[in-house]
């Protein structure tokens, strides 16, 4: 039996991710800072609450990977911890940018010094590319990021490459573009719209107030997106994958799109500027045709689709 360590595993992505390995027959250990704030809600929704073992870890601090690391025979990490808001990385660009990379150097230094067979997958993200000359986005494309947010991305992505390259680690990073599910945390933009838009259809809100809803983003499923993590440690050699989509949708789309399903007035969408952030990247999608080819991952979902499950999910058990 294969031991799986994910950190972050409270979010979207790491609730997920332990289904899908539970399935295939691994001992999953999750990683919290504290046990006090260790929200199972998710894996209650999941029904997998009662078979996954947490553990506290501190990841700033590298003795506590090291005694985990000792005190498991951890063959697989999924790192998915991160401070991952955009906005909030603006408001606090110091500590985003201290926790996003020093998290990660300690993981890759200590599987250098004490478990080098350990295989390591790290969440990177589409923010790494920011403002770029042409779409869709590949491998190649150079990065230029324009928020605290991706600019830590980057760097830790960079590091995972170098420590790839230089020790012969197993480190592979996945490049994920925005992926949705009824698990996904209030603060990200495609909950929050459905949340809100429900609570207008019951009188609980008088309007929904946005930021800037004239850019474009690739979306995806959250829960085919995690197996591609998977398949990202299951290959022979490690190396990056781009995981999307291959599509952007316009977000004033996607917000009317909802307001049709819930019979909203469109009139109660207001645009407020004070919304709006720094520097923000218009449009951007990927081109997901390596890891189709190499992964053997398939993905052709439209995210109106997505759409209707998210909002059919929310109706039915939203809180």
């Amino acid at each position: 039996m294969k031991t799986a360590l994910i950190t972050g595993i409270t979010g979207q992505d790491g609730a997920y991710l332990a289904k899908l390995l539970l399935e295939k027959g691994y001992k999953v250990i999750g990683t919290v800072r504290s046990y006090r704030c260790a929200n199972r809600n998710n894996f209650k929704y999941l029904g997998i609450d009662d078979d996954i073992m947490i553990e506290e870890l501190e990841l700033l601090d590298m003795a506590n990977i090291i005694r985990l690391l000792q005190k498991h025979k951890i063959d697989e990490i999924y790192n998915l911890a991160a401070q991952s808001s955009v906005g909030l990385s603006f408001s606090q660009p110091i500590g985003t940018f201290s926790f996003n990379t020093m998290s990660v150097n300690n993981l890759l230094e200590t599987i250098r010094l004490f478990s080098p067979n350990t295989k390591l997958y790290q969440a990177s993200s589409s923010e790494m590319y920011g403002q770029v000359e042409s779409m869709p986005i590949t491998p190649n494309t150079p990065m230029h990021p324009i928020s605290p947010y991706g600019i830590s991305k980057m760097s830790a992505y960079f590091m995972v490459a170098t420590y790839r390259e230089s020790y012969n680690l197993f480190a592979s990073n996945g490049i994920l573009f925005n992926h949705e599910s009824f698990l996904r945390s209030d603060n990200f933009f495609i909950k929050k719209v459905i949340k809100n838009a429900i609570k207008i259809k019951n009188n609980e809100l008088p309007n929904l107030v946005v930021g800037n809803l004239n850019i474009k983003r690739d979306f995806g499923y959250a829960p085919k997106y995690v197996e591609a993590m998977w398949k990202l440690l299951q290959q022979d050699v490690a190396d990056d994958y781009i995981i999307c989509s291959g599509k952007s949708i316009l977000l004033r789309d996607i917000i009317e799109y909802i307001f049709d399903k819930l019979n909203l007035n469109k009139k109660l969408i207001i645009e407020d500027e004070k919304l709006f952030r720094p520097n923000e990247i218009e449009n951007i999608y990927g081109d997901n045709t390596k890891a189709k080819k190499e992964l053997n991952w398939e993905y052709e979902y439209s995210f109106f689709d997505i759409l209707d499950l998210l909002i059919e999910e929310e109706l039915k058990y939203g809180k």
